[in-house]
């Protein structure tokens, strides 16, 4: 079960029990129809998962009855149950500012804006003017690159990449602009690579709205930085321990081999330091198979660290 499937589950549940203990009789067709189970079946999997458990001491009266009582849907013992979670202060703070930053970033669609008004006005209710969450200011071409994306305009860049420092000048085809890890993006088709890619807009020297216009896609990908492979990326082997197979979960590598002792990847990067960071990190979990460019980076990174040691001392 991914962690999504698992989340979503679990809000589910959270917001079944209250409603069925408030409502003592309800059947398993309104239950169904009103928490969006596709049948019976489903539903009965959610009161198995939640039948018996409790509070901690796990005594007979901590722990809870939930089952199918031929049409109705029972859940007992579960007094802790009969209000909806309550988010802590500090929960509620953080969803806030999180909903706000949003906002401040151009994302935010009607809903997330009521939701905010409507939470900061439970939450904080006399704060007017004096509670702000403002991202920096925005670069000057994000509203030219914004307007572009609105009207599905081709967008001529002359853009300098931060790994060789040099620049080039490629038509892209905006789909978002977002503000995230404290930058500035734009994410795009470009013509010049032939595919999807994701442009820093301060390293975007000019940039000029073209005559051409574009179709979007009908489903766009989600505005996010996310790595996309190039012909000429670094390749490393990495032989992962068993405290390090963490990595094929969370970056995107090719599994070569598990013998279930070890998971051997080949890990791609359009920067030998990123692969060399890396290995570094995970130490005597991680062993280097193959990647010149990798161990290079890695012999200058543990240099480095040595040098600031050794000068520091």
């Amino acid at each position: 079960m991914t962690s999504a499937r698992t989340a979503t589950r679990l809000t589910r549940i959270l917001a079944m029990l209250p409603w069925v203990i408030a409502n003592p009789g309800a059947t398993a067709d309104e239950v169904c129809t009103r928490f969006g189970y596709d049948d019976r079946g489903e539903l009965v999997e959610d009161l198995n998962m939640v039948f018996v458990c409790g509070l901690p001491g796990y005594g007979p009266g901590e722990l809870m009855d939930a089952y199918l009582d031929e049409d109705e849907v029972v859940v007992d013992m579960a007094d802790y149950f009969a209000r909806s979670p309550r988010l802590s202060p500090a929960e509620a703070l953080a969803l806030l500012a999180a909903g706000m930053a949003l906002l401040s970033a151009g994302h935010g669609p009607p809903a997330l804006r009521s939701g905010v008004e409507k939470l900061q006005a439970a939450l904080v209710p006399d704060a007017g003017d004096t509670l702000v969450v403002d991202l920096a200011e925005e670069p000057g071409l994000v509203g030219v690159l914004r307007d572009a994306t609105a009207a599905g305009r081709v967008v001529r860049i002359a853009y300098t990449s931060l790994r060789t420092g040099h620049t080039t000048e490629r038509d892209i085809e905006p789909w978002a602009v977002f503000s995230t890890l404290g930058n500035w993006y734009v994410t795009a088709h470009c013509r010049l690579a032939g595919g999807e890619r994701a442009f820093r807009v301060d390293l975007i020297r000019e940039a000029t709205v073209t005559g051409d216009s574009f179709e979007p896609p009908a489903t766009p990908p989600p505005p996010e930085i996310r790595y996309t492979p190039a012909p000429d990326d670094v390749h490393a082997t990495i032989r992962l321990g068993a405290r390090a197979r963490w990595v094929a979960e969370y970056y995107p590598v090719e599994v070569v081999d598990d013998d279930g002792e070890h998971l051997t990847v080949v890990f791609r990067a359009s920067d030998p330091a990123v692969a060399g960071r890396l290995l570094l990190r995970l130490g005597a979990d991680a062993e280097l198979v193959d990647g010149v460019e990798a161990e290079a980076a890695l012999h200058e990174l543990r240099g480095a660290i040595l040098a600031r040691y050794h000068g520091d001392h």
